[in-house]
């Protein structure tokens, strides 16, 4: 409402007491017109005749008379009510000037105060979106910082997945080694256990050659079952075969299965121990424990003497994996 009013023309403001003024002036009017209408009408009237007894007497020379002179009678000067007209004009046109200039001081300060509001209102939206802008930055910040953290744990997780994978892999690789590695250890000891067998053959063929015939008391010996049991032949004592379990047992070594495994290997050996040849005669099925079983006997070499000071010449040694 204040800027409509402000777009207007500027007007005088109506004046109080107008009709006030009004009045006296019409009430000056009538009375300057009664003073100049008696005044005009003084000066104009004839003065009355006047009668007048004169009276002779001697003079009194001793005492003189004074002379008395009438009065004369001044018109009073006709009342000149232009300068009275122009100061009533001067003073209504003083007082315009006054109202207005009071209704563009007050035009000025209505304007000056809608600028201030106008102005503060301008402040308060700036700083209301200022306030805005900075919360949205800050909730922008938050959910970068968010999404990096996010990215840096999945980062994190993957390089986990990763390592669990490559270590996966490393063991995979490992136990492919080991089992390859086991697999040409296992053919090596054969070969080689073969080896040694036909050199041990070949020794007893030349020992039997030189003895002539061989040993009476060799034969083909059954062991007792058990751990790492076995016993010499018809010629071995009663404690013979807890001496060869004994030995046998400390050469074992085997970390797989322990159930339904059973090997027999026979033995053929010199008189003073010396391990001759070692076969298995009846495999449990598992080739593994089957190797384990013959090399364990070979590492029992050479085989311990009887109570006769002798080591039986054949017999057979069953083996089981400890439970």
């Amino acid at each position: 409402m204040k800027r409509q009013e402000s777009s207007y023309p500027l007007q005088p403001p109506r004046e109080r007491g107008t009709g006030r003024a009004i009045a006296l002036a019409v009430v000056m009017h009538l009375l300057l017109g009664y003073f100049l209408y008696h005044g005009i009408q003084w000066q104009n009237s004839t003065p009355a005749g006047a009668e007048a007894e004169l009276w002779t007497e001697v003079p009194d020379t001793a005492l003189p008379r004074p002379v008395v002179t009438p009065p004369i009678k001044v018109a009073p000067p006709p009342v000149d009510n232009t300068e009275a007209d122009i100061a009533l004009q001067e003073k209504k046109r003083q007082q315009q000037e006054a109202a207005r200039q009071a209704q563009l001081a007050e035009q000025q300060r209505q304007k000056q105060q809608a600028d201030q509001e106008a102005q503060a209102q301008r402040q308060q939206q700036l700083a209301a979106q200022a306030a805005q802008l900075a919360a949205q930055k800050a909730a922008d910040a938050k959910q970068k910082q968010q999404q990096q953290q996010a990215d840096k744990l999945r980062q994190q997780q993957l390089a986990e997945q990763q390592k669990q994978d490559q270590l996966k892999q490393a063991q995979a690789d490992a136990k492919k080694k080991a089992d390859a590695d086991k697999l040409a250890k296992a053919k090596t000891d054969a070969q080689q256990t073969k080896k040694l067998d036909q050199e041990r053959r070949a020794r007893l063929a030349q020992m039997q050659g030189l003895a002539g015939g061989g040993d009476a008391s060799s034969g083909d010996g059954l062991a007792k079952s058990g751990t790492g049991s076995g016993s010499g032949g018809s010629a071995a004592s009663a404690g013979y075969a807890e001496k060869v379990q004994r030995l046998v047992r400390r050469n074992i070594a085997w970390a797989g299965d322990t159930q339904g495994l059973e090997t027999v290997v026979a033995v053929r050996c010199a008189p003073t121990g010396t391990l001759l040849s070692a076969t298995i005669t009846r495999s449990s099925g598992n080739a593994q424990w089957d190797d384990a079983a013959l090399r364990a006997v070979q590492r029992s070499d050479p085989m311990p003497l009887d109570t006769n000071g002798k080591t039986p010449a054949s017999f057979t040694i069953t083996l089981r994996p400890a439970a």
